[in-house]
């Protein structure tokens, strides 16, 4: 009985995943507000009655590409935050960690870089909680380092979105410029991230911010 079950979730699990393939495909060519059900389980090969047992609709099919892009990037993301040393090591491991990810998804990305700002809200806001709990772990890790002492905890939360905001920008950069000019987008990314950096040792020099 055990093995049926097994062969059972294991189909389910090809099924859901074929049709967030066939919805990231289609949405090479349209936005998500547009795309119709049937359309994406005739591309997925399966009745829209299978559909529904994977997803309420179109909109939480986005939801769920914007979990399968994102999500796996948290833990990444922590490891490099959690490195010791030189911070321009880091500022190049967190560009790199982009630039492969981009490489290896780009429409994976595409469509986090439309729908950020697309018709569909509850995809909007799957996208915006996702850089906010960004911007967050960042904001904690930098809380540990010397560097942000006396900082508030609203001010390293706004350093935490900045960095975050600007990734977000290097990664649409890459998508635009290509597989011929990434390395262009990732050595400008690299001298930005460093300014911001540079800039952070001195936060604290002037008038308090109002």
């Amino acid at each position: 009985m055990s093995h049926i079950v097994g062969i059972r979730q294991t189909q389910k699990l090809k099924t859901r995943q074929a049709l967030l393939d066939a919805a990231l495909g289609l949405l090479e060519h349209q936005s998500l507000s547009s795309l119709g059900l049937r359309e994406v389980t005739r591309a997925a090969g399966v009745t829209p009655t299978a559909f529904y047992r994977h997803f309420d609709g179109i909109a939480a099919l986005g939801v769920a590409l914007v979990e399968q892009t994102l999500d796996s990037l948290h833990g990444m993301i922590g490891a490099i935050l959690a490195e010791t040393g030189d911070s321009e090591v880091r500022l190049d491991r967190s560009v790199g960690l982009i630039t492969r990810h981009v490489r290896e998804q780009p429409a994976h990305f595409r469509f986090i870089a439309r729908e950020q700002h697309g018709g569909v809200g509850a995809v909007r806001e799957a996208i915006a909680a996702q850089l906010q709990r960004f911007a967050e772990e960042v904001a904690a890790a930098l809380a540990g380092e010397p560097e942000s002492r006396g900082w508030s905890e609203e001010d390293l939360l706004m350093l935490g979105g900045l960095y975050v905001d600007h990734m977000v920008i290097t990664a649409s950069a890459m998508l635009d410029a290509g597989p011929d000019g990434d390395r262009s987008v990732a050595r400008t990314a690299r001298r930005r991230l460093r300014l911001v950096t540079l800039g952070r040792l001195h936060w604290l020099d002037g008038p308090a911010p109002s």
